[in-house]
């Protein structure tokens, strides 16, 4: 039997436990994307607006939980549909849009399979077609004008929303607002491996070793169009660089604009420069809902 010498046993050890890592840290790498919980932040009754809870099916038959908030004014002027981050799950992450109904706009808010009290446990195809599915849903809901709708995605939200609507364009709305968004999946695992040294040299192959860009957000831009898309992104995020915001807009060919927050931190826009955000979103809004877009970027 032939034998090897300490050098090249020592070498072939490192290039097997090379292989393994590289088999196994795919699966680490997706998961990482997904930080749910069952925690309840926020009773319905403490949102601030009339909330309805709701079930609804994704299309593998997933049940999904949701809250349908209802404007406190008596002119509606649309609904918002939140796509909201990676964390946590919606009671959470309604403190992001507790400002709509009272500036005239229902609010329905959902969690993904595995967030909350929604079944299953989050896949990226899995977030796909729970986006897919609670467009579908909204739609349905008897308080709801379909012509007047409005997705709002944030970080990992925006980019499931841009990736649903890109697919399914008749789902996108009349206008998205996109906040905190990545551009590719393999553009932000390439820029947390950057971060990392020895192997910031190896990013590029790293990336696409590790990650796919199945149902990424940048894939079908093009297919959003007409709708109107408005990006939001701080220019000190330490989660998802700004660069990514100036990769949309400059990639995006369809009307779109860029909010820039100076000094924003991730999804900072809702949270510590509403008084900034808040009155540009909504301009944004009615004025997409009544007709008025902006210019395409092209």
């Amino acid at each position: 039997m032939k034998t090897f010498s300490p050098t090249i046993r020592s070498l072939l050890k490192r290039v097997s436990i090379l292989l393994v890592v590289l088999a196994v840290l795919p699966g680490c790498v997706n998961r990482l994307f997904y930080q749910p919980n069952r925690i309840e932040y926020r009773a319905p009754d403490a949102f601030g607006a009339p909330v309805r809870e709701v079930t609804f099916e994704s299309s593998d038959g997933t049940k999904l939980h949701g809250w349908f908030a209802s404007a406190t004014t008596t002119n509606v002027l649309g609904t918002v549909v939140h796509f909201h981050g990676n964390a946590q799950n919606l009671t959470a992450h309604s403190t992001f849009v507790e400002w709509l109904p009272t500036n005239g706009f229902h609010v329905f808010m959902f969690d993904y399979r595995g967030y909350g009290k929604s079944e299953g446990r989050p896949s990226r195809r899995g977030l796909f077609e729970d986006g897919v599915a609670a467009l579908r849903y909204v739609r349905t809901l008897p308080e709801v004008d379909t012509n007047r709708i409005v997705v709002l995605g944030q970080s990992l939200g925006g980019a499931t929303a841009l990736a649903v609507a890109g697919r399914h364009p008749d789902l996108a709305g009349q206008a998205m607002v996109i906040d905190s968004a990545f551009y590719s999946y393999r553009r932000i695992v390439r820029d947390k491996i950057a971060v990392i040294p020895l192997l910031s040299l190896l990013r590029v192959p790293l990336s696409y070793l590790l990650i796919t860009d199945a149902y990424t957000p940048s894939a079908t831009l093009g297919a959003i169009a007409p709708t109107p898309i408005l990006y939001i992104h701080g220019t000190r995020d330490m989660v998802i660089p700004f660069h990514h915001a100036e990769w949309f807009r400059d990639h995006t060919p369809g009307p779109s604009d860029l909010l820039v927050i100076e000094n924003g931190r991730h999804i900072s826009a809702f949270q510590t420069q509403r008084a900034e955000a808040i009155p540009i979103v909504i301009c944004f809004i009615t004025n997409a809902l009544d007709g008025v877009t902006i210019p395409d970027t092209e």
